[in-house]
């Protein structure tokens, strides 16, 4: 046998690698055309927010100091906003006598206000000083226009330097990138400040934030107009020193603040940053060199390759609870891949789709061995529902533990059904042996439909014998009701097969076989489990009540009655059938008198009493031949007529 079973089993073992392999294959395709869309991209850019803030870094050494126009300030200048360009003037003035190396003002300055106040300001600034422009598209269904807004030209021509400070936005409102502007207000103050004709300016870039709001150092602006007051010595000394709105409470993202923007670290706080703080991150993002390019197509592509592979490899046998655990780790390692990037080499390999994949290849993979697994199932419960109760192939197939040798004690109603003179019919058939084998089984096949239909267990056949009991493997409260009724059903089971049996006989001119079968049934404590040896065992049971029950079929022929109940199936029953009572026997291996009853199907109370009247004679000895019982009883209960004429002969032929 188990050689039959290798080529099957490698055509089961080769099925299902060509499925992974479909699959593996299926999940490249879908990721390569999942990578197009936007939602993709900006899932991508989602898992850099995390991995890019996981470790909470902070603002490097030596960068900028923020000067912020916030609500303490608006509260000690007590001036309506904005402010006059002369406050900002004197602002500059004491910032540079400070130490401040550059100043950058990100504050508009694109249209003339009071002259005076204007010519303060153009006094005061100078190269060290870079002051914040703006661009912005317009678009209409006619054209895109695009507006730069740029200091007044009188600042410029002081020597005031020029910084874009727009900022570019990814599709859900996110800052994420390094502005694409040449002359962006960031890349300006690094020229500054480092005197260098041409920075790098990595464009496009992804920065690095460094923490949530207000976590560059800040001070509040009327604190910076008197610095030697009010600040610890040396606070701006060669240092960049931004100067713009910051409010101290920083805004949630639903109230959209002034000049405040979304970034990374929104997602752990639900905090705005304020935009001078963002160009405060560019610059550092430039100066430091911290900004994380993205990886390149090829890449990536290698990276979901190597990952459907590994999940191949992990589902390649099988799949199980080491799945998990597996696939846990591997998911982890591709988090703490891409961190590594960021982090050493200011690389972004996306987690995404090589996450996606693996899961995709192990998880498809473990549904479809989990539905061939549970079609298996149901083809084990088919196949060995032939040979033993379908609830206890259910049962076994749930818990597996239960194949193994021992049983309990359980109060069962136990059934044995016999064919009477199937010996004789077997030896008029003993030339014709496939007749014979039909027989036996259009007989078995109905008996067993009924045993089962009404909940029983088929313990065994044999040969035109069947054993059957109820209330195990599962629980039944009315184990003897149901025992009973499937003994009548079986009956009437019998006559079917009788009458089909006739006809086909008459067809052929031949004489039918009439089959007239005996069932015993008794309820009593067993030991019912998995006997036999540990390489081959049956779910059975043993017991005296097993023993009485087979002894109660073998003798019902001698009471002239198809059905011979034991005393407590009988009691069991007593409220829905008419039990009565035919003697007391004492069966082979017991020497205590057993009450032997059967189920009649009409019989009044008057009969009733006059059959209990005849069996307490016939338990004294009292009851004679010519009594007049045996008529009157016979005629009142037809169906116990040969029970009564075999108790009359037996007394005859003992009176002789």
């Amino acid at each position: 046998m188990p050689v039959r079973d290798k080529p099957r089993q490698a055509r089961q073992t080769g099925s299902r690698r060509l499925r992974l392999l479909v699959l593996s294959l299926a999940v490249l395709i879908a990721i390569s055309l999942l990578s197009r869309l936007p939602a993709w991209s900006l899932l991508e850019l989602r898992s850099f927010d995390y991995l890019s803030t996981v470790d909470d870094p902070r603002p490097p050494p030596g960068g900028p100091v923020i000067v912020a126009i916030d609500e303490p300030s608006l509260a000690d200048i007590n001036a309506q906003w904005p402010w006059p360009r002369s406050l900002h003037a004197e602002l500059v003035s004491q910032l540079r006598a400070a130490g401040a190396r550059v100043v950058g003002l990100d504050i508009i300055m694109a249209e003339p206000s009071n002259p005076d106040n204007d010519a303060a300001i153009a006094k005061a600034v100078g190269p060290d000083v870079v002051l914040a422009g703006d661009e912005t598209l317009i678009e209409t269904p006619q054209a895109s226009q695009l507006i730069r807004a740029t200091p007044l030209p009188q600042l410029t021509q002081a020597g005031a330097v020029t910084g874009i400070a727009s900022i570019d936005l990814s599709g859900d409102g996110m800052f994420r990138r390094i502005p694409g502007y040449q002359d962006g207000f960031a890349a300006m103050l690094m020229k500054t400040a480092s005197g260098a004709a041409n920075a790098d300016l990595p464009a496009g870039r992804l920065i690095q934030s460094f923490g949530p709001a207000r976590s560059y150092p800040t001070v509040s602006y009327y604190q910076a107009l008197d610095p030697q007051n009010l600040l610890p010595p040396g606070y701006f000394r060669d240092r960049v020193v931004l100067v713009g709105l910051s409010l101290q409470n920083a805004p949630e993202i639903d109230k959209r603040g002034v000049d405040a923007f979304a970034t990374p670290y929104t997602i752990h706080t639900g905090k705005l940053v304020s935009g001078v703080e963002v160009q405060a991150t560019i610059y550092d993002n430039i100066r430091a060199g911290l900004s994380i390019a993205e990886a390149r197509l090829p890449a990536v592509a290698a990276c979901i390759l190597i990952s459907v592979l590994l999940a191949a490899t992990t589902v390649w046998r099988s799949t199980g609870w080491l799945t998990i655990v597996t696939s846990a780790a591997a998911l982890l390692a591709f988090a703490t891949v891409s961190f590594a990037g960021i982090r050493l080499a200011h690389v972004f390999v996306s987690p995404l789709g090589p996450t996606v994949a693996y899961i995709s290849v192990v998880f498809g993979q473990a549904a479809f061995d989990y539905a061939e697994e549970r079609r298996n199932k149901r083809q084990i419960i088919r196949a060995f529902a032939q040979y033993i109760s379908p609830d206890l192939v259910r049962r076994l197939s749930n818990d597996p533990s239960q194949l193994k040798l021992g049983g309990e004690r359980r109060t069962l109603s136990v059934l044995f059904s016999d064919v009477r003179g199937f010996t004789t019919i077997a030896e008029t058939l003993k030339d014709d042996p496939e007749q014979l084998t039909g027989l036996i089984n259009r007989l078995l096949t109905p008996l067993s439909d009924v045993v089962m239909d009404h909940g029983g267990t088929i313990d065994k056949y044999m040969g035109d014998c069947i054993m059957a009991f109820w209330n195990a493997p599962l629980d039944d409260p009315d184990h003897a009701l149901h025992a009973v009724r499937a003994a009548l059903a079986m009956q009437t089971a019998i006559s079917r097969l009788n009458n089909q049996l006739e006809r086909e006989a008459a067809a052929r001119g031949g004489k039918p076989h009439v089959l007239k079968m005996g069932v015993g049934i008794n309820t009593g404590e067993c030991i019912v489990g998995n006997m036999g040896s540990t390489r081959r065992f049956d779910y059975s049971c043993l017991g005296d009540s097993v023993n009485l029950a087979s002894r109660l079929e073998g003798a019902s022929k001698n009471y002239g009655v198809a059905l011979l109940l034991g005393e407590e199936t009988a009691r069991l029953v007593a409220e829905t059938y008419i039990v009565i009572e035919l003697d007391r026997i004492i069966v082979k291996g017991r020497t205590v008198p057993s009450p032997v009853y059967t189920v009649v199907h009409k019989a009044n109370a008057e009969a009733l009493a006059a059959h209990q009247a005849f069996i307490n004679a016939k338990y004294a000895a009292t009851l004679a031949p010519s009594d007049p019982a045996f008529d009157t009883l016979a005629a009142d209960i037809p169906e116990l007529a040969g029970y009564y004429a075999m108790v009359r002969d037996a007394l005859t032929e003992g009176g002789e």
